[in-house]
C-alpha cells in the first residue's frame, strides 16, 4: 500500500456532521455507573479520498473501507496469512486457472440484501467491464497492479487482464477464471480494492459513473456518500470541513459484532497534535506515532502497539529525467554515497534496519546474496569522476504535510540524504511539494523529477507485491525499460510451484540490485497507539488492524 495517485485531490461531498467533541466527552463521563464508553475516536494523519475502495490507493481510504467492507479472502489477524473473509474455502483447479470459493451463507450488506455469487460476479464484472476514466491508472490502481487491463483496453500500452471470468455456479458456490497462473491468486484478493460491494447500492447510486476528465476526476455519490457492504461498521458521515469520519456499528452483521456504537476517524495531520489529543482525552487512540515518542507515551500508560515493519522505504533514480541518471556508475555513486545506517540510528523508530533489497525480509524470496552499496563517499566520488560526471545536479523532491508508516519525518530525511549527495559533490536542488496531489503528481506521473523517496507497506506476503508492483514494466517513477527484467517477473509469476518461484525471486532481487533503478534504504516496525483503558486491537504488519474488537476495560 503505498501513496495514492490522484491528479488532482478527490472533491467528497459533505455529510452531516457528528459532534466529535461531545462523543468524545461522553466517552469521559463513564465514572462509576454513567454513560457506557461506546464510541472511540481516532486520529489520522491525513483526509480519505474515497469510499469505494475500488478506487483507493492510499491508506486512510483503506482503512476506512478495511471497517465497512470484506473480501472473499482476508489477512490473519495480527499477520500476512491468506485465511476465509466471504469464503470459507477456495481450491484451484488442476490447470490452476480457475478457483472455485465456496462463500458463507447468511450474509447480508448494510442495505438489507442477500450477499451471494451472483453479487461477487457483478462486482468482479464491474472492475473488468470498466470504460473511460475507471481504466486510469489515477482511479484503479490496485486493479491495474494485479489484474493488468480490461475486458477491452482503451489505451494501447495497457496489458492484457489477468483476470477472465466469473460464473456463479450456486448461491455459495462462484469460480473466478484467469487467464494463466499467477503467484498474485488467491493472495491479492485480500486487497480493500476486491471488497464486494451491494449490488443494489452500485445500481442505485451509478457507482461506475466516474466522470470529468483526468485532470479534474469527479466520483459518483456511492464513492463518496453511500458504500455498502458486509463489514462490522456502516458508514454514517462525513464531514468534510471538520475533517470527520463517522461509522456506527452494524447490528446486522453475520460475524461477532462490534463492539463498539460508534467509530470516529478524526484528521488531525500534525503528528504533536495527534499526541496532545491523546493526553487530553480528545481521541482515544492514533496511527503514526513519531519515534520518539514511543517510550515516553508507554511510560505514560498508553497502550502502544508495534506493527512488524512490513514496508520498505526508497530513493528512486529517474532515468528519463536526467540522461546522466542512466549511467550505472552515477545510480551507483548515488548509492554508496548515502549513510543509511545514520538515517536508521537517528530518524527511525527502534527496531528499524537499513535495507539490502526493496523488500522486508520476512517475505519469501528475499535475497541476503545481493549486490550491497555500504557507505563508501570516496567510492562514490571516484565513480562520479569516472562517469563524467562530478559536476552532477539534481533536482531532489521531497514531500511536506505527511507522516507515513515508512517515513516518519520527510523534511528530515530529506535533509539527511542530500548532506550526503553534497559531500561528494552532487549539488542537490531541493524541491518540496505537498503530498497529495503535487508531490505524488510530480514522482510518480511526471517525467521532470530526478531523485525523490517514497515507501510502500506490503498488502499481502508475496515478493511480487513489492518487486514486482516497482519494477514489472515501464513506469514513470524510475523511467526506464529494461525488457529482460521484465520477462524475468513474467516467467516468476507465471511459476506454480513455490519453491521454484521463490528462488526466481531471489534472482530478482539479485538482477534489481544490480542494475540499480533506486536505492532500497530501510525497513520500520511503525507504531500505532490507543488510550489507557483501550483495548482489544492487534497490531497489522498490513495496517489492517479491526476495530471491531476494540473495547474499553
Amino acid at each position: 500500500m503505498r501513496a495514492p495517485r490522484p491528479k488532482v485531490a478527490i472533491a467528497a461531498v459533505a455529510v452531516a456532521a457528528l459532534a466529535v467533541a461531545g462523543c468524545a466527552e461522553s466517552n469521559r463521563d463513564d465514572k462509576s455507573g454513567g454513560s457506557k464508553k461506546d464510541t472511540l475516536v481516532f486520529g489520522v494523519a491525513g483526509d480519505p479520498k474515497v469510499l469505494d475502495p475500488s478506487f483507493a490507493s492510499d491508506g486512510e481510504s483503506l482503512r476506512v473501507a478495511r471497517q465497512v467492507f470484506e473480501t472473499l479472502v482476508r489477512p490473519e489477524e495480527g499477520g500476512t496469512k491468506v485465511t476465509p473473509g466471504l469464503a470459507e474455502s477456495w481450491t484451484p483447479d488442476a490447470a490452476g486457472t480457475t478457483w472455485t470459493f465456496k462463500l458463507r451463507s447468511g450474509v447480508k450488506f448494510h442495505d438489507g440484501t442477500d450477499f451471494n455469487a451472483e453479487a461477487v460476479c457483478v462486482n468482479f464484472n464491474r472492475w473488468y467491464n470498466a470504460k473511460g476514466l475507471m481504466q486510469s491508472p489515477d482511479v484503479t490502481a490496485y486493479w491495474q497492479d494485479v489484474m493488468g487491463g480490461f475486458a477491452k483496453n482503451e489505451d494501447a500500452e495497457l496489458p492484457p487482464s489477468l483476470f477472465k471470468s466469473c460464473a456463479a455456479k450456486d448461491a455459495t458456490t462462484v469460480d473466478l477464471s484467469f487467464t494463466r497462473v499467477s503467484s498474485k491468486i488467491p493472495a491479492a484478493l485480500m486487497l480493500p480494492s476486491f471488497s464486494i460491494h451491494s449490488p443494489k447500492a452500485l445500481q442505485e447510486f451509478d457507482a461506475s459513473n466516474v466522470a470529468g476528465t483526468a485532470e479534474d476526476i469527479k466520483y459518483p455519490a456511492y464513492a463518496t456518500a453511500h458504500p455498502t457492504g458486509t463489514g462490522p461498521f456502516k458508514f454514517k458521515a462525513w464531514d468534510v470541513a471538520n475533517k470527520t469520519l463517522t461509522l456506527e456499528r452494524n447490528d446486522d452483521y453475520a460475524g461477532t459484532k462490534a463492539k463498539l456504537k460508534t467509530l470516529i476517524f478524526k484528521t488531525i495531520s500534525d503528528e504533536n497534535a495527534r499526541k496532545q489529543a491523546l493526553r487530553s482525552g480528545d481521541i482515544q487512540g492514533y496511527d503514526l506515532v513519531g519515534p520518539a515518542d514511543v517510550e515516553p507515551l508507554k511510560s505514560e500508560g498508553f497502550n502502544m502497539l508495534t506493527r512488524p515493519a512490513f514496508n520498505v522505504l526508497y530513493l528512486a533514480i529517474n532515468q528519463k529525467g536526467n540522461p546522466k541518471l542512466a549511467d550505472i556508475r552515477v545510480r551507483q555513486a548515488i548509492a554508496y554515497a548515502l549513510n543509511r545506517q545514520q538515517l536508521v540510528t537517528s530518524k527511525l523508530p527502534p527496531g528499524a534496519k537499513v535495507a539490502d533489497n526493496f523488500m522486508p525480509d520476512t517475505v519469501e524470496g528475499w535475497n541476503g546474496d545481493v549486490t550491497k552499496y555500504t557507505y563508501d563517499p570516496a567510492k562514490a566520488k571516484a565513480l562520479l569522476a569516472e562517469a563524467g560526471a562530478s559536476n552532477l545536479t539534481l533536482k531532489f523532491h521531497y514531500p511536506t504535510e505527511v507522516t507515513r508508516p515508512y517515513m516518519p519525518n520527510p523534511k528530515d530525511i530529506f535533509e539527511l540524504l542530500s548532506a550526503d549527495l553534497k559531500a561528494v559533490g552532487i549539488t542537490v536542488e531541493a524541491i518540496p511539494l505537498k503530498w497529495s496531489p503535487d508531490y505524488l503528481n510530480a514522482t510518480t506521473s511526471g517525467s521532470k523529477h530526478d531523485i525523490h523517496f517514497l515507501g510502500w507497506t506490503g498488502d499481502y506476503g508475496d515478493a511480487y507485491n513489492f518487486i514486482g508492483t516497482f519494477f514489472d514494466r515501464p513506469k514513470d517513477e524510475w523511467g526506464f525499460n529494461n525488457k529482460a527484467l521484465f520477462d524475468q517477473f513474467k516467467d516468476a509469476d507465471t511459476t506454480a510451484d513455490i519453491a521454484a518461484r521463490t528462488e526466481k525471486y531471489k534472482a530478482l532481487n539479485k538482477s534489481v540490485m544490480d542494475f540499480l533503478p533506486g536505492v532500497p534504504i530501510s525497513h520500520s516496525p511503525p507504531a500505532i497507539v490507543f488510550g489507557k483503558d483501550v483495548t482489544g486491537v492487534k497490531a497489522s504488519p498490513l495496517t489492517d488492524e479491526r476495530f471491531s474488537t476494540a473495547e474499553y476495560k
